[in-house]
């Protein structure tokens, strides 16, 4: 397509970070922060969002496409900044699809980073999951915690007006308080012992004003983009095979599936700045 040509007469290998939608723009704005010099290259499925209410076969399917995209865009290491899509596909990507596609490439996900970081959050060792339908419903971070952490207690709750508070941009209106407040509530009535409370949807640290409000105040919080970034960075040094594939120049460009113009317009929401969108269709043409 004339958009990614363009694109890649650059000749940039960026980062590649996958969302559904907008709210991976929450873990690129901490991971650019921490890694400025780095290319990035941002995909917002848009046009199929959301993923949080869809089969694991849908969600890997599409996800399987946007990573065969960021591989045609030059991409070396793709991140998943998508919970739906990290709980639903990243293994399967991982251990099927990538010694097929190409060994050398590596595609990561959300949760595992989130994860690793519970040990020295929580005092209880009772965690609370806050998430999107799908996530909640595949046990992901649950997995993932008891692997890392067999004795620690993880509950989950599943948020579905959470999202479209923040896309319709209700996030910081007093319409919001009653599902902040009724959800935490229920979570809180599953297990009061929780201490810790992890929000595995990447939409919804915009919410986190008003998380903070009706959250108990022996409790805390965390959102995570920080995780994240800092987890890559280790990667990286870690790997510097991959380290050495990523361009590094500082750029970032910003595609969507839907209509650039509401691209930028809804990602003024998640980043304090006006970026340059562009279009594309993902499915690889024959």
């Amino acid at each position: 397509m004339e958009e990614q040509t363009n694109y890649k007469s650059r000749e940039t290998n960026p980062i590649g970070i996958f969302d559904s939608g907008y709210g991976g723009l929450t873990v690129l704005s901490e991971i650019k922060t921490l890694m400025p010099e780095y290319d990035y290259i941002y995909l917002g499925d848009n046009a199929r969002a959301p993923y949080g209410s869809r089969s694991f076969e849908r969600v890997y399917q599409f996800t399987l496409e946007a990573v065969k995209w960021f591989f045609r865009q030059g991409c070396h290491l793709v991140i998943l900044a998508c919970n739906t899509a990290s709980a639903k596909a990243l293994r399967t990507i991982q251990q099927v699809d990538l010694p097929q596609l190409d060994p050398s490439r590596r595609v990561l996900g959300v949760i595992r980073p989130t994860a690793e970081s519970v040990s020295t959050l929580s005092e209880s060792g009772h965690i609370g999951i806050l998430g999107t339908e799908g996530t909640i419903r595949s046990g992901s971070y649950e997995l993932e915690i008891k692997k890392l952490y067999p004795d620690v207690t993880v509950t989950g709750e599943s948020c579905p007006m959470w999202v479209p508070l923040v896309e319709n941009r209700e996030y910081d209106k007093p319409g919001a308080d009653y599902f902040v407040q009724q959800h935490l509530e229920r979570i809180f009535e599953k297990d009061p012992l929780i201490d810790t409370i992890i929000l595995a949807c990447t939409h919804y640290p915009l919410l986190m004003n008003k998380i903070i409000r009706y959250l108990p105040k022996d409790a805390k919080v965390i959102s995570q983009g920080k995780y994240v970034a800092e987890s890559l960075r280790d990667y990286l040094q870690r790997h510097p095979e991959i380290d050495r594939k990523c361009t590094k120049q500082g750029n970032i460009y910003y595609f969507t599936t839907d209509s650039p113009e509401k691209f930028e317009q809804q990602a003024s929401i998640f980043l304090n700045e006006q970026i340059d969108a562009r279009h594309t269709d993902i499915e690889q043409k024959l």
